[in-house]
């Protein structure tokens, strides 16, 4: 997995860090499972309006369907 997508699935709640290190998928609820994909979402397409210099973040995420 790409690292900046591992960081973000990370800060999105979908993986907890084991003594090892490495990353590892976390159990959760259906609720839980679905606003963790909602973050991972978001944190994605900030870094792609980051990346191309876009500054309106309100414009940004209603391009991609994403409600905050």
């Amino acid at each position: 997995m790409n690292e900046r997508i591992q960081e973000f699935a990370e800060q999105a709640g979908l993986y907890v860090d084991l003594p090892s290190g490495t990353p590892w998928p976390r159990a959760m609820s259906a609720e839980e499972c679905e606003a963790a994909y909602k973050k991972f979402a978001r944190l994605i397409v900030f870094e792609c309006g980051e990346f191309c210099g876009q500054v309106d973040r309100d414009n940004m995420f209603k391009y991609f369907g994403v409600e905050e």
